[in-house]
């Protein structure tokens, strides 16, 4: 049984400790840190949490195996490694970090330490998408040719102005950092690494806060090519659409916590001209927050590296990166490329003679 202790308990964090505390025989929460634990108390005297209002005193307790993180997303990176430094696994939630440099930081700093590090990426445990792959490795659906998706909502009108889902810094891209960067893991979970991207990102709804109306094209290394939508100022809904060289499967409703059904659409070799309604998958109810915890507890148990140096979890950073960079750009990147430093203005010419050129 893992000690863990968690730093925010807002909306996601209470679900996080929810999803496992009196269930599972692998991890449980024991404390919490909050800028102002009076917000909080009644929650965690009912989870039986010991409040702390400073993680540093939380990191100091012999006691807690592990931290899971449900912040800001521009302090991740710093919170993990002052956790690795304190000797504690840690469970971040997505994005893992808003830039490549801080990404490798924190790997560093879990491996010089010996600690498992892990990023919540919930959906790689959806047993929608755990068959998809599946049906990619053997052969059901084909050779991947595209994945298209969308993550939306009108989560852009939830917040007040000064709240630090509105600050841009918090939420480049808009969508992108809250919805988008759990579609492009599944992306890369069944396509792999991505090569380029080509994105846009703007505001439409609102005259303050983080943009609504995002999207971008991506290629992925093993070819297959890919579109993503991300727009915060509309009615909620997702959706996942795979398509192979020998069918299709898509999932996508309203609520993607959930467990989530298939379509499933396959051609006939017999008969390429058919049409006919697509089959429907349903699968066990899975709590994919418990998976995730239990997932990294297991980890922690075996002493096994879950986020790794040239892994996902940093390529996924990388091709966030990649995407605001196209997006204030205007033209395609490369991802993992840094982009070119400004040009110098160029020296002014001398005439013949030596004397600098008139005008």
């Amino acid at each position: 049984m893992i000690n863990a202790a968690v730093i925010g308990l807002g909306r996601w964090g209470q679900n996080l400790v929810t999803s496992v505390q009196g269930k599972s025989r692998l991890i449980r929460f024991v404390a919490g840190a909050v800028r102002t634990p009076a917000k909080v108390q009644e929650y965690a005297d009912r989870q039986g949490l010991r409040l702390y209002d400073d993680y540093r005193k939380m990191l100091a307790d012999p006691a807690i195996d592990a931290i899971v993180l449900a912040t800001p997303h521009s302090v991740h990176a710093e919170l993990v490694i002052a956790a690795a430094r304190a000797g504690k696994h840690v469970f971040t939630e997505k994005p893992f970090t808003m830039t490549t440099e801080s990404a490798k930081a924190a790997v560093r700093a879990c491996a010089r330490k010996g600690v498992t590090l892990a990023v919540g990426y919930n959906w790689r445990f959806q047993p929608a998408l755990q068959e998809i792959r599946r049906m990619l490795d053997d052969g059901r659906l084909g050779k991947l040719l595209h994945i298209e998706g969308n993550f939306c909502g009108p989560s852009v009108y939830w917040y007040p102005q000064d709240h630090w889902r509105q600050k841009k810094d918090e939420g480049p891209g808009g969508g992108m950092t809250g919805r988008g960067v759990h579609v492009v893991d599944a992306m890369l979970y069944l396509a792999g690494h991505v090569d380029t991207v080509y994105a846009q990102s703007f505001r439409r709804a609102l005259d303050y806060g983080i943009d609504d109306t995002t999207s971008m094209l991506f290629r992925f290394k093993g070819g297959a090519s890919g579109y993503l939508g991300t727009f915060i100022a509309t009615a909620e809904t997702w959706r996942m659409q795979v398509f192979g060289s020998k069918g299709w499967v898509e999932v996508g409703d309203v609520e993607h916590l959930a467990t989530w059904q298939m379509r499933v659409s396959l051609l006939n070799p017999g008969n390429l001209r058919e049409r006919k309604p697509p089959q429907i998958m349903t699968f066990p109810d899975t709590s994919t927050e418990r998976a995730e915890l239990e997932h990294f507890a297991e980890a922690v148990a075996r002493k096994q590296p879950l986020a790794v140096a040239g892994g996902d979890e940093i390529h996924g950073v990388t091709a966030l990166e990649a995407i605001l960079e196209s997006a204030r750009s205007g033209k395609p990147v490369k991802v993992g490329k840094r982009a070119a430093p400004a040009k110098k203005p160029a020296a002014r010419k001398k005439a013949a003679g030596g004397k600098k050129a008139r005008r």
